[in-house]
Parts: structure tokens; sequence; C-alpha cells
């Protein structure tokens, strides 16, 4: 089955430094997957949109091996909470909060997320 692309005009924006930056066009965003965004400080966040259309934001930068990769990794749940799991050590991050499900003094950055 083939699914008909998202017709939408609205943008994913991010706050940053106390405003807001679009990132993307929300049709880019496939539930499960994630997209990388150049932010203007030359940092990447990782964009993420969940099956029931939250979205989220994290630092795209894995803590543990340095390389920014998170927007590749593996979504799923743990206990009701929505994770990214990276491809390279198999990390888990919060998408919520960017804490390590695995490693409780590891966290990533997040950010505010929404659209218009």
């Amino acid at each position: 089955m083939t699914l008909a692309p998202e017709t939408t005009d609205l943008k994913v924006e991010l706050a940053l430094d106390g405003d807001w930056f679009a990132v993307c066009d929300l049709s880019m965003l496939l539930p499960g997957r994630g997209v990388a965004a150049l932010l203007p400080d030359g940092r990447q966040a990782a964009i993420f949109r969940d099956r029931s259309g939250e979205l989220f934001a994290i630092d795209n930068r894995d803590p543990f091996t340095g390389a920014a990769v998170l927007s590749r990794g593996l979504t799923g749940t743990h206990q009701g909470r929505p994770f990214v799991a990276s491809p390279l050590l198999k990390q888990r991050f919060d998408l919520a909060s960017g804490q390590c499900l695995d490693d409780e003094e590891v966290q990533v950055a997040t950010y505010k997320v929404r659209t218009a």
C-alpha cells in the first residue's frame, strides 16, 4: 500500500533563544522516523513525529560517541515513554525529557517544538 503524501503549509519550528526558528515542513516528518536540522549556531537537532502526531526535538549528537546520528535512530516506547535508540551503541533517549533510559547520568538537550 502506498500512502499519499500529506499536503500542508505548516512549518515545524523550534524555540531558540526566546524566538521560533523554522526547521522544516511538517510533511517531511514521517511517523517513527527522524529528521536532522542544522541550527543557526551550528548545532543539529533531531526532530521526530510519533504515530499520534506529537512532535519532539532533541540534540542530534549522541553523547556516547559524539556522532550526530540520533535522527537516524529507531523509535519506540518504554513504559509509555517515547524514545529514540542511537543507531551506534543503542542507548535509548526519552524524546520528551532527553534523559538516557540506559544511563541516568546522561541526558541530551531538548527543544520546544510547534507547528505554525
